[in-house]
């Protein structure tokens, strides 16, 4: 529980309970599959609060004292995404026409105060939920509402209650990155839930991927390529983001209990990366959706909540895609060291080996710029080589579409270290 004041001196309260657990506020299984079918979840503040909470007011019970109960009813939350919350809020409120036919409430709760920040924010929702709807699919709570609320927290994906504490920062994507993760949790995380934390990459991974196609979706290839190089700047590597056991969640987010920590998110991202410029975008966006729904055709009333694997997810992109990818997967997932790409140029034969931890199989085609022509290079048994003229300038890999170990990237992060960053 977050106990804090408003600029005005009101109280303000929420809670985020990924972490430290559900169970210290309400008798929940706390374990990812412990959802319950139905919240039935009331609230009572003193007079002046207002309470949002998940899914769908039922009622609001005014008190003699001159407090009030909000009655709230949710169907399947994810245990650590109930969330309590209050404060003086003020509320915008608006309704989105889906492109799948259905009008979705949306609302804002906000501070007192910040009028104009929060009417920049909500301009946002709309743009956003555009966008996962047509890549990803129909929003999952559209019987529900689209709810985001201020909180003292930074953020967390609270099923119809995104918890939004980033006071409005400005990034150079041009828009709200936190905003906009956790409303992609809506669909990676709270209509499909990892069934154990160890597949909690199948969340933060998807949730983090989704910033830079967004900045696709909205500028073209430039922003999409500046944010993903942020995010490789940031890859460990210090331990698998899959162990292949239960998990606790502090095993999994924390690296001092051995965890692979924030690699479920940006390694994640890259892993996913990789995956779609090797599958192409069509069967990409089919891998997501048979995760999320269970379906590859969704639409409003034809799926429910689910829960999913790190080997759903493989099965499903080997059934899409019709190749075995359990070597990428492999690799990638179940290895804390990346895949290195050995190239050596000897006259006119370059020479590409792909090197992995115990030496696993890995044969990913690599793009080779050959002066001005870009070839796509087939990898059979992890090796290739080729002919080209010794005075001819050669890149490899030049639009970086493949997560890879990097010399440039170790020795900045050693220097990054080295300087106490």
């Amino acid at each position: 529980m977050v106990w804090a004041k408003t600029p005005q001196g009101k109280p303000w309260v929420a809670s985020t309970a990924e972490g430290y657990g559900c169970d210290l506020f309400w008798p929940c299984l706390d374990f990812p599959a412990g959802e319950p079918d139905l919240v039935d979840f009331h609230l009572t503040v003193p007079a002046g609060l207002i309470a949002p909470g998940n899914g769908t007011l039922v009622g609001v019970d005014k008190l003699p004292d001159g407090r009030s109960t909000w009655n709230w009813r949710a169907r399947s939350p994810n245990p650590y995404s109930v969330a309590i919350a209050a404060a003086p809020y003020k509320e915008i409120s608006a309704v989105y026409l889906s492109r799948f036919g259905n009008r979705i409430p949306m609302s804002y709760w906000y501070l007192p105060g910040r009028e104009n920040r929060a009417a920049g924010l909500f301009q946002e929702f709309a743009p956003a939920m555009d966008f996962f709807e047509t890549m990803i699919g129909p929003y999952p709570w559209g019987d529900e509402k689209v709810g985001v609320v201020e909180t003292p927290h930074l953020g967390m994906e609270h099923q119809t209650i995104n918890a939004y504490g980033n006071d409005y920062t400005k990034t150079p994507s041009g828009f709200d990155e936190i905003f906009q993760h956790e409303l992609a949790h809506e669909w990676f995380g709270n209509q499909m839930t990892a069934a154990n934390w160890d597949d909690y990459w199948l969340h933060e991974g998807y949730a983090q991927y989704m910033q830079p196609l967004y900045g696709r979706w909205r500028e073209g290839e430039a922003r999409y390529a500046t944010m993903m190089d942020e995010f490789r700047l940031t890859i460990m590597n210090r331990a698998p983001i899959v162990s292949g056991r239960i998990m606790t969640e502090e095993q999994v987010y924390e690296a001092e209990n051995g965890g692979p920590a924030q690699d479920i998110y940006v390694k994640g991202a890259w892993v996913l990366h990789t995956l779609r410029n090797y599958v192409g975008d069509k069967a990409f966006w089919e891998i997501t959706r048979r995760l999320v729904y269970g379906r590859p055709d969704p639409l409003p009333g034809n799926f429910k909540p689910r829960f999913a694997t790190t080997n759903d997810y493989i099965r499903i992109a080997n059934q899409v895609s019709g190749q075995d990818l359990g070597w990428f997967f492999d690799v990638y997932l179940r290895e804390a060291a990346l895949p290195k790409l050995v190239v050596t140029r000897t006259g006119d034969q370059l020479k590409l080996r792909w090197s992995t931890p115990h030496d696993k199989p890995f044969p990913l085609p690599v793009e080779v710029q050959v002066g001005d022509s870009v070839r796509t290079v087939a990898m059979p048994g992890g090796t290739a080589t080729l002919t080209a003229p010794t005075d001819v300038h050669i890149v490899v890999d030049p639009a970086s579409r493949i997560l890879k170990q990097s010399d440039v990237v170790d020795a900045y992060q050693r220097w990054q270290w080295s300087h106490g960053s």
